[in-house]
């Protein structure tokens, strides 16, 4: 074994244990956290992003599905969610790690179907202005 392949190695045991820690603190339980795993170590591109904000708590931005970017799948999750976020029914409101979790799994989500989240995003801005209805 080679010293890239150990590093892996144990990247890949400190993603795993933050990703436990991210569905605790999230309040999510040991099915999410297995279905979150499995389709995050099997998207090269969103486990870099995954890792990188790990490594370096900001994000890397170099992974996008048709131009979209974890952050800006955040942003739109949190103007989506904007009602529910003021009276905290969602729960992200006082939960950053909830929010960082749910941005990933969104883009787990939209690298499988992105056609649906696009338009979501496009749609769904969650923001009250006069020409929206």
């Amino acid at each position: 074994m080679d010293k890239d392949d150990m590093v892996d190695i144990s990247t890949r045991k400190e993603a795993w244990e933050w990703a436990k820690a991210l569905c605790y603190y999230a309040g999510e339980n040991d099915d999410f956290l297995n279905g979150f795993w499995k389709e995050l170590i099997g998207s090269e591109g969103i486990y870099k992003e995954f890792v990188y904000y790990l490594t370096n708590r900001t994000f890397l931005c170099e992974y996008k599905i048709q131009g979209y970017s974890v952050i800006d799948i955040m942003v739109w999750q949190m103007d989506h969610f904007k009602a529910r976020l003021d009276d905290d029914r969602s729960g992200m409101k006082q939960n950053g790690d909830r929010m960082l979790l749910m941005a990933f799994d969104t883009m787990l989500k939209m690298e499988k179907d992105p056609v649906k989240y696009v338009s979501l995003m496009q749609s769904e801005t969650g923001t009250d202005y006069p020409e929206k209805y």
